[in-house]
């Protein structure tokens, strides 16, 4: 029993490593909402679409969440979004 216990434990230890030195695979894009014009950062990493239905992909995808940010920045100050 002691010898299973530590084999899990280094099982543990080596999967807990693995996702820590792993890249994250994560992208962002913004979605806009139909009805009111608002735009949302979404992560393409969330396996679920925007609920309630109305919304449509506003832009391209980009690696990290301050250029998605940047992204936001830019509609709101050319009006394609709005608060």
């Amino acid at each position: 029993m002691r010898r299973f216990s530590k084999l899990c434990v280094a099982a543990g230890l080596a999967a807990a490593a693995f996702v820590a030195t792993s890249p994250a695979q994560a992208g962002y894009h913004l979605i806009r909402w139909q009805d009111s014009g608002l735009c949302q950062i979404w992560d393409e990493s969330i396996p679920t679409t925007p609920w309630p239905a109305g919304s449509h992909r506003a832009s391209a995808t980009v690696a990290t969440f301050l250029d998605a940010l940047a992204l936001k920045d830019h509609a709101l100050k050319t009006k394609a979004c709005t608060w």
